[in-house]
């Protein structure tokens, strides 16, 4: 049997109607994503990495004029965003190592990210650059501090990790992206601790 690390992909295609059902209610994200809309111009580009079935988050950017392009690695719930929002580009496929060709205005991992193990992660850092151009808002949510942790989900463990607070801006500056806004447990954001950068240039 995979370990719960391993099986992040597997459990989000066995459970994937099961998670589009437990995703609902108050956009408690709106000000993080209202701070992240303020740093791009008008009817940005955005990469959603780990866009699960495309909402509510997916759905309020591109209310807001974004031209959004949903990356996650569930077919099922990728199919579910296909038939919800129709304007949207989607495709199934891991972040890890993800080239799509192509720059956007915004990228974003929000509750994805923190999915990956401490090495993944570092290479993550990697393919939020190769997406960027200068002046790219880049957004995501990690631990409070270094380690892992396995809740559960559908009865069936739920892998998490994050890595140190200092290694993050680490590797933001490494890859050329500016600290704007961080937050660690955010009581108005259900205690997610956020990130929010943005790409200097090469």
């Amino acid at each position: 049997m995979a370990s719960a690390d391993q099986d992040i992909i597997g459990l989000y295609r066995r459970h994937a109607q099961a998670f589009t059902r437990s995703r609902k209610g108050n956009l408690m994200e709106k000000g993080w994503l209202d701070a992240f809309l303020a740093l791009l111009p008008p009817a940005p580009t955005l990469l959603d990495l780990g866009c699960g079935f495309g909402a509510p988050i997916g759905a309020y950017l591109m209310a807001q004029g974004g031209d959004l392009t949903g990356v996650d690695s569930s077919p099922e719930l990728i199919e579910v965003a296909k038939k919800n929002i129709l304007d949207a580009t989607w495709c199934a496929s891991d972040m890890r190592g993800l080239n799509l060709g192509r720059t956007f205005d915004g990228i974003l991992a929000w509750h994805s990210m923190f999915h990956l193990t401490p090495d993944d992660q570092r290479g993550v850092f990697a393919v939020f650059r190769r997406h960027a151009v200068a002046g790219t808002a880049l957004m995501f949510t990690s631990g409070p501090r270094a380690g892992e942790a396995t809740g559960t989900f559908e009865g069936e463990p739920l892998y998490h990790a994050s890595l140190d607070g200092q290694e993050y801006r680490h590797l933001l500056d490494r890859h050329g992206f500016d600290m704007v806004r961080h937050m660690v447990e955010d009581p108005e954001c259900g205690g997610a601790t956020v990130w929010l950068a943005q790409f200097r240039g090469s």
